[in-house]
């Protein structure tokens, strides 16, 4: 079947922007051979197809590299300033076409349209951090050598060479075009491998890149399922960028420490909150209500268990159930700012979650509100779901459901509290909740996350673009954002001058004396500060 005529089966929802003409040339982008056979990408809100993704075999990905090494030599030789000027077109290319990427954004994911805008001016958030900081980052820092004077060392930052950025499909346009921007400024080539299902919007942010003014063949795309490109993809990198799930970042990590290469991994998360005794429920009820439907659930720093004191505990479950179903009324597919709550990204996906509440629900706990499909609204659509009585041998108690789905537990003690919240293998993000900053910060203090929230549930962190973002223990290796954001993409070299022959041994003179003389200058610039 065509492109053309699949594209006709959903003409009927899709944005007038979105042509059979626009899908052709974005999927043409893809290196691929023509002989394999292509994956189907459906709108999710309908099920139906409205194109063929090319998928790379391992000689596409070879030679996708192959491309993407030669541009990168002389893109490297481009002085800062003129790689940096590219972005600033690129800034405002993907502002002006903010309403065509989230109209791609909702095809492939379903989320409703204010979240894909929002997911859209990620790009342009992290490009202007980096416009402001990359010259100071990236500038050599002359340094003292050993001995003062005569020597001096200077740091410098290299481009690694191809950059392999593995997106995800939750965040698909932020993460694949956010974490490649940084690799390109930093003098890099990258080759992106975007999901299946949601590969449009990233393919539509190459596209603006190029039109930015990036050097042809210096950001190449490459499609297909993890099994089967991965292993490629790895083997020919310099250094990997992965988000995903935890054991597939594990996986990745092994392909990289086999090459002997870098990588950054963001991984999955069982996010916990903490409310607190003295915590404004008119302030937290909406806020949590955000941090774990939001997306539809489908976020990695989304909250998905939540902590309350007993004295807010019964008025808390209450506002948040009656939070929930008012959202789900809210529910709809459309590519318009009337729905406030969007699809799972697929009935497959929806199908895990739906397994998630039932295995709950059979075990003992206690649905409040949601815990049903919607397939009257669209076929991939969930309800939001507020669960209680959720114990340890449940799988949503442990595991990463990724969903519209939080369990609500009671506690009494502040350090039960926070033991419970670190009861977990991951580590991305926690969110506390209190009037008095300090008592929250103490909190804060003793939790096991690498982005901690107080009174927020996760923008507060993510969209700090100064500082850097990344998970402890199960949930990721390395940071994005801030300085390390952009540094992880280089090699530090360390270039040594010495301006005269002091450094070796003085023929004819004693050991032992030059042994004596080497001692009281070590105390000498010690008490001076000058080493």
């Amino acid at each position: 079947m065509s492109t053309t005529e699949t594209s006709t089966e959903s003409a009927r929802t899709l944005p007038a922007r979105i042509t059979d003409e626009l899908i052709g040339r974005l999927t043409g982008m893809v290196a691929a051979d023509e002989a394999a056979a292509p994956f189907p990408m459906i709108e999710v809100y309908t099920g139906s197809v409205v194109g063929r993704l090319p998928q790379s075999t391992p000689a596409d990905i070879t030679a996708a590299y192959a491309t993407a090494r030669a541009a990168q030599k002389a893109w490297a030789a481009w002085p800062l300033r003129r790689r940096l000027r590219v972005f600033e077109r690129a800034h405002e290319l993907i502002l002006a076409e903010h309403e065509t990427i989230a109209d791609l954004i909702q095809i492939g994911c379903g989320k409703t349209r204010r979240m894909a805008i929002e997911e859209s001016c990620d790009v342009p958030m992290v490009i202007s951090h980096y416009l402001k900081t990359a010259k100071r980052v990236l500038r050599p820092v002359r340094r003292g050598g050993p001995m003062p004077l005569l020597t001096t060392s200077t740091e410098q930052h290299r481009p690694k060479g191809i950059v392999a950025v593995i997106a995800p499909w939750n965040f698909p346009f932020a993460i694949a075009l956010s974490d490649a921007m940084p690799a390109l400024m930093a003098g890099n080539g990258v080759v992106l491998k975007p999901d299946n299902k949601t590969a449009l919007c990233a393919l539509f942010g190459v596209e603006l890149l190029y039109k930015a003014g990036l050097p042809r063949g210096l950001f190449q795309v490459v499609c297909g399922e993890g099994p089967e490109v991965g292993p490629t993809l790895i083997d020919n990198a310099d250094f990997v960028m992965f988000t995903g799930s935890t054991a597939t970042g594990r996986i990745v990590g092994e392909g990289a420490g086999r090459n002997l290469i870098g990588c950054s991994l963001e991984l999955g998360g069982k996010n916990p909150m903490i409310v607190l005794d003295d915590a404004n429920l008119d302030d937290v009820i909406p806020g949590a209500a955000f941090a774990v439907f939001a997306n539809s659930g489908q976020a990695c720093m989304h909250i998905e268990r939540i902590y309350v004191h007993d004295r807010l505990y019964d008025e808390f479950v209450r506002r948040l159930v009656t939070a929930a179903e008012e959202l789900g009324s809210k529910a709809g597919a459309a590519y318009n700012y009337a729905p406030e709550f969007g699809s799972l990204v697929s009935v497959e996906h929806m199908e895990r979650v739906a397994a998630h509440v039932d295995d709950a629900r059979a075990k003992g706990a206690t649905v409040l509100t949601g815990g049903k499909a919607r397939p009257d609204i669209g076929p991939a659509f969930y309800e939001p779901t507020v669960l209680t009585d959720v114990t340890p041998e449940m799988t949503h108690a442990t595991l990463e459901t990724f969903g519209p789905v939080v369990s609500v537990y009671r506690f009494t003690d502040e350090q039960e509290a926070i033991r419970l919240a670190n009861d977990t293998s991951y580590g991305l993000n926690a969110s506390i909740w209190s009037r008095n900053l300090p008592r929250a910060n103490r909190v804060a203090d003793q939790l096991e996350a690498g982005n901690i929230n107080i009174n927020d549930g996760f923008v507060a962190t993510y969209a700090a673009k100064a500082t850097p973002s990344g998970g402890v223990k199960q949930s990721g290796v390395g940071t994005r954002h801030g300085d390390q954001g952009l540094l992880k993409y280089t090699d530090t070299v360390n270039v040594g001058v010495l301006k005269r022959q002091v450094l070796n041994a003085r023929a004819g003179l004693p050991y032992e004396k030059q042994l004596k003389t080497t001692l009281t200058m070590l105390r000498l610039m010690r008490r001076t500060r000058l080493r």
